[in-house]
């Protein structure tokens, strides 16, 4: 028979019985619908991590001083001061192809003080123009600082939400004068809500300046204010409000020409950054992206060949790595479960195909008996057996789509589109009917003609 004469065949034989046919199918129809709904459901879910995490940086490149010992006690990592912001722009230059920006960066601490209230904020930082872009900050209100501001030390500064709330009491901080230590500044931007980081702390209680105005206006600056009788800060405490960077007894140093590998102590106000952070351009490119800038800052840094590497590099992709590799775990658990009923839907096929070829037994002695080959009666049976795979298999998609919009409409919970899921569906439905199809094909075609014809 001809492949087309050979499908009319099949169908005519499973519309014969409709109801018995969708019943077999039904549990194609869950299995699949279950695995497509979990794969979307999953990826979705995997996308959401990436997109969270990318908030957090985890497309970004963390460059430290490497450890220092002094008299045999090593200070670890970040203990030798050998970084300097024209790394960041050497790696910006150089390195293109795998970097989007850099930005030195620097910390302090210290209290805050807002007319009579004061506040100590979880972190002081500072970096260059591109520093919110790296570490995925957005402004809510106001604007970042310019390259111009860095380059001048401005004494400007953005605030978290947590600031804005304890110290403005629900006024517009932007324009108004806010104080580190024994320096004004001024707030030019309210940072978008963040929450709190994997380890529970609270990302809006923090302040963010140019690492200039960190380096030559806040290091060293002594903090104190003058108090009142009753033990409060006094707005009138003596502020620097000057254009210098002289806010305190401690005068301005320049970079130390010292090798990084001595042990000569740095003052306080050094050229050099506390480290460098790198976006790259994904966080897959982590370790092309290192390997890239390692040269170019052994050069930076004048190393000769053998020379151990005064810096040290960690890239943070690896906690996404371990979050997304979890819920994949997950997701793969869901649908080998879901596979379960795709064997059970396929052991249904098997024994309906057995019913159908003994019903049919006289059927299949007359072919024979006119012409047919057992090859032709072990095409028909199984291509039966996936066509009822087939038809189950392509209901369970959209059954699994609509499944997986409606978890999503109503739960929340992000839903992506697989297309992988749908290719792995229909196979999957393919394989099953030629699986479970191939035993009763295969007895059907091994009848004997007569004693078919003789079968009541």
């Amino acid at each position: 028979m001809k492949m087309w004469n050979l499908l009319l065949t099949c169908m005519r034989g499973l519309v014969r019985n409709p109801m018995r046919a969708a019943l077999t199918v039904l549990g194609i129809v869950i299995g699949i619908a279950a695995v497509v709904a979990i794969m979307e459901i999953g990826e979705g879910s995997k996308q959401q991590i990436k997109d969270k995490f990318s908030n957090l940086g985890a497309d970004v490149v963390n460059i430290f001083g490497a450890s220092v010992s002094t008299s045999g006690v090593n200070s670890g990592m970040g203990g030798r001061a050998s970084l300097y912001p024209e790394d960041a722009v050497a790696i910006m230059d150089e390195c293109k192809d795998t970097v989007v920006c850099a930005s030195p960066y620097v910390r302090a601490s210290g209290q805050v003080i807002v007319g009579n209230t004061n506040w100590s904020p979880n972190s002081i930082k500072g970096g260059n123009e591109y520093y919110l872009d790296i570490e995925g900050w957005e402004v809510e209100r106001g604007h970042s600082f310019r390259k111009k501001q860095v380059d001048e030390a401005a004494r400007v500064c953005l605030i978290g939400r947590t600031i804005a709330d304890k110290l403005y009491s629900g006024q517009d901080p932007i324009g108004q004068e806010i104080r580190i230590k024994d320096v004004a500044f001024t707030v030019i931007g309210v940072l978008a809500a963040k929450g709190a980081d994997g380890m529970g702390n609270d990302q809006d209680d923090c302040l963010i300046l140019p690492w200039t105005s960190i380096r030559m206006r806040l290091m060293g600056a002594s903090g104190t204010a003058t108090v009142n009788k009753g033990g409060a800060a006094n707005s009138t405490s003596k502020v620097s409000s000057t254009d210098t960077f002289s806010t305190s007894a401690v005068s301005f140093y320049p970079g130390s020409d010292l090798e990084p590998y001595t042990n000569a102590p740095h003052p306080l106000r050094t050229r050099t950054v506390d480290s460098i952070l790198v976006k790259i351009r994904s966080s897959e490119s982590a370790t092309p992206a290192m390997d890239e800038m390692t040269p170019v800052l052994r050069r930076q840094h004048k190393l000769e060949p053998g020379v151990l590497d005064d810096f040290e590099m960690r890239d943070r992709s690896q906690f996404i790595k371990m979050v997304t590799g979890t819920s994949e775990t997950m997701s793969k658990l869901l649908i080998a479960v879901a596979m379960i009923s795709l064997v059970v839907g396929g052991v249904g096929i098997m024994n309906i195909m057995m019913v159908s070829v003994t019903e049919r037994t006289r059927e299949i002695g007359l072919r024979m008996a006119v012409g047919a080959r057992p090859r032709d009666i072990m095409q028909q049976f199984l291509l039966e057996a996936v066509l009822l795979c087939l038809t189950g298999g392509l209901i369970g998609i959209a059954v699994g789509r609509v499944a997986s919009e409606l978890v999503s409409k109503h739960n929340g919970w992000p839903v992506a589109t697989s297309p992988m899921a749908m290719v792995l569906a229909v196979s999957v439905a393919a394989v099953i009917g030629i699986i479970f199809g191939w035993y009763p094909a295969y007895k059907a075609s091994r009848l004997d003609p007569i004693d078919a014809l003789h079968h009541e």
